[in-house]
C-alpha cells in the first residue's frame, strides 16, 4: 500500500509504493541507481589516489533549473535495486580500492539505504546531499554515516525559490548542516590526508549571484569556528538543464566573478577550504549514467 511521504522537508504527502511516487522526487521506495564507480572529481581528502566510491541515485527533492545531473535528478536514469543489491555494489567498489562509499542524493530512499548500511562498512560512508534534508531523517543516519558532504546552495530565499522551487532552503539547509556537525564533530583526517569523519560544505558559485555567495560564506564563518568544518568553493557551474530559460544563468562564470568569490573567502575566518580552477567548468566532468557498476 502506498503511504503519504514525509521524509524530506517538503512533507508533500505524496503516495509512494515500492516503484512509483508522485511527489517532488518522483520516486518510489525502492532505490534507483544509475552509476556506481570510483570517482576522482571529489575534493582531495575524499578522492585521494584511488577515488571515492560514488553511487548515483535517481530523483531529487529539489528542482534546480541548472542541474548538472538533470536526467538523473528528474528520474530518467537508473534501475531499481534492493538493499542487498546495494551491499553488493558497495563490495564491488571496495574491491576496486575506493577510499569511501559516496552516496549521492539518496535521502528519498532513506529506509532502504539505512538497511543497506547495516552492518557498518569498513570505510567511511559519505552522505553527498543538497542539504535540503529534515533533521529527523538525518538522525536516522547517526552512526551509519561518518562524512557529510552537503551543498549550501543559497542564503537567499528568493534565489532558492526561483531556481530550486524551495524558498525555505536557506533555513532548512542551515538546520541540516548543524545536525550533521552535531553527529560528526570537527573534521578528522588520517595520516594520508584522507577525511575520516566530519562535514565538508560545498558552495557552487552561480553567475550574477555573488551576494548569495558572500552570504553563504558569512553564515559558515559565523556558525563554525576555524578548524571545525571544511569548505569548498566551486567554480564548475555549466549551464545545463533548463538554464537557457534564465538569461542570467545561461553562461559560465567570468574570471572576475570567481576571483571576487575567492577573495571574499580568503578574507573570511574560514581556515580550511578548497578552490577549483575556473577551467573545472567542463561538461565532461558530468559522468555518464549508463549503469556502470550497477548490474551484476
Amino acid at each position: 500500500m502506498p503511504f503519504p511521504c514525509a521524509i524530506c522537508p517538503r512533507k508533500c504527502g505524496a503516495p509512494r509504493d515500492a516503484l512509483t511516487g508522485s511527489g517532488f522526487c518522483g520516486q518510489g521506495l525502492t532505490p534507483r541507481v544509475a552509476r556506481a564507480a570510483p570517482h576522482m572529481w571529489e575534493e582531495p581528502p575524499l578522492s585521494g589516489e584511488r577515488g571515492s566510491g560514488a553511487v548515483f541515485f535517481a530523483g531529487c527533492n529539489l528542482r534546480c533549473v541548472y542541474c548538472q545531473n538533470y536526467a538523473l535528478s528528474r528520474g530518467e536514469a537508473g534501475v531499481p535495486v534492493t538493499p542487498e543489491d546495494l551491499r553488493r555494489i558497495y563490495r564491488r567498489l571496495l574491491d576496486q580500492g575506493v577510499h569511501n562509499i559516496d552516496l549521492i542524493t539518496a535521502s528519498h530512499f532513506l529506509d532502504a539505504v539505512v538497511e543497506s548500511l547495516t552492518p557498518p562498512l569498513p570505510v567511511p560512508v559519505v552522505w553527498n546531499t543538497s542539504a535540503y534534508e529534515s533533521v529527523a531523517a538525518l538522525r536516522r543516519l547517526e552512526g551509519r554515516v561518518q562524512i557529510y558532504l552537503p551543498d549550501m546552495k543559497y542564503a537567499d530565499p528568493a534565489l532558492a525559490g526561483k531556481y530550486s522551487a524551495a524558498p525555505d532552503y536557506p533555513e532548512t539547509a542551515k538546520a541540516a548542516i548543524l545536525e550533521m556537525f552535531r553527529q560528526t564533530g570537527p573534521y578528522e583526517l588520517d595520516e594520508n590526508g584522507l577525511l575520516r569523519r566530519g562535514v565538508l560544505i560545498r558552495h557552487l558559485v552561480l553567475p550574477n549571484a555573488l551576494d548569495n555567495t558572500r552570504r553563504v560564506i558569512d553564515w559558515v564563518s559565523q556558525a563554525f569556528r576555524p578548524g571545525e568544518v571544511l569548505f569548498s568553493l566551486m567554480s564548475q557551474y555549466t549551464p545545463m538543464g533548463m538554464a537557457e530559460a534564465f538569461p542570467e544563468l545561461n553562461r559560465r562564470l567570468t574570471p572576475e566573478e570567481y576571483a571576487q568569490a575567492m577573495r571574499y573567502m580568503e578574507e573570511s575566518p574560514i581556515a580550511d577550504g578548497f578552490y577549483q580552477e575556473l577551467s573545472s567548468a567542463k561538461e565532461e566532468y558530468t559522468p555518464d549514467f549508463d549503469l556502470t557498476g550497477v548490474l551484476p
